[in-house]
């Protein structure tokens, strides 16, 4: 087994996707229980997402999920991929962050992201414009001083100040930039525009600048990997994600994950039918064997310390296979060179 496989830890991301037929509550439970499964396998860290008004996705408020699943966990990191920062005050998530650390201290992690609101209404409703995450720099800024108690209002974070869960920045071009001044670690992706990551990496560990926060670069990739017995069985998992992204870009909408023995049935226009088969293309999928290799080639090119997985499918059984089998692949015999850092 790759030694660099087996070095990297490997972390989940899940977006609590709603599933044909069955309720936005059970895609939240399902979130939990996957949590749980994570942390059973050997899983580093689990994340959970932030999307508003979207008919495919359950997560809306990624620092109470994370709450829920860290209760329902014992050890594992837990935190957000991300919360989108433009969409609120700084103040508002220094507090959130400061009391999932005082709850579950040493094991939080504060994911963020620069996107705003998807939709025009969406944005209306968050009080925010396109504009929001021009001044992503300065809000990162804001919400780390808060935790070190240097707020030029003069005003205080409890509990956030003087605690210290973990921060992240998700971002490609100008995020990565941001990550790199502020020195904090990177979430990048995804792993299907592997020259723009490539470039993102160097640019990120060309400019950062070591703070109280990291003192070296770390770099998270992320993506989606499909293990299962079969290379068509791995490529069959993908299917539902790949429609409901095609619909998005077409329709203005995320639907709810269909069954993939539905989704080949399903009409799809010219432009559809692109957009689903470009989907379909450029994630790592396919036996445990090939994975490992893929993701060997993945971390030599990045040199990165971490892989973050998102995959998504209709089949819950199938998915935990997947995960199962994965989490054969980085816990191999090798794994005794694995990190042992505190990240």
């Amino acid at each position: 087994m790759s030694s660099l496989v087996c070095s990297a830890r490997f972390s989940v991301l899940d977006r609590s996707r709603v599933r044909e037929g069955r309720p936005a509550a059970e895609a939240l439970r399902d979130t939990v229980r996957l949590a749980q499964e994570a942390e059973r396998l050997g899983y580093h860290r689990f994340w959970v997402s932030e999307h508003h008004g979207v008919p495919g996705v359950a997560g809306s408020a990624p620092t109470v999920l994370a709450a829920a699943v860290a209760a329902a966990t014992r050890a594992i990191r837990v935190g957000t991929g991300g919360v989108m920062l433009p969409n609120h005050r700084p103040l508002v998530v220094a507090e959130q962050f400061g009391v999932l650390e005082a709850l579950f201290p040493g094991r939080v992690d504060m994911g963020l992201g620069r996107s705003v609101g998807f939709t025009d209404g969406v944005r209306r409703a968050l009080g925010r414009d396109r504009d929001a995450a021009e001044d992503f720099a300065e809000q990162v800024a804001e919400l780390l001083g808060w935790f070190e108690g240097t707020s030029p209002t003069g005003a205080h974070a409890r509990p956030a100040e003087g605690l210290r869960p973990s921060p992240f920045v998700l971002a490609m071009g100008e995020g990565a930039a941001t990550a790199a001044r502020a020195g904090l670690p990177l979430v990048i992706g995804d792993l299907r525009r592997r020259e723009r990551l490539l470039r993102g990496v160097d640019r990120y560990r060309a400019s950062f600048r070591p703070s109280a926060w990291a003192r070296e670069p770390y770099v998270v990739v992320s993506g989606t990997v499909a293990v299962a017995a079969t290379e068509r069985e791995a490529e069959r998992l993908l299917l539902p994600e790949a429609w409901s992204a095609a619909h998005a870009r077409t329709h203005g909408t995320f639907p709810p994950l269909p069954p993939a023995e539905r989704v080949a049935s399903l009409p799809m226009t010219r432009k559809e039918r692109d957009l689903y088969e470009s989907g379909l293309t450029g994630h790592i999928a396919g036996t445990a064997e090939e994975v490992a290799a893929e993701l060997e080639t993945v971390l030599k090119e990045t040199g990165a310390q971490e892989v973050l997985v998102t995959t998504s499918t209709y089949d819950r059984a199938a998915l935990l296979d997947s995960y199962r089998r994965l989490a054969d692949v980085f816990t191999a015999p090798a794994a005794g060179a694995r990190r042992t850092d505190e990240r």
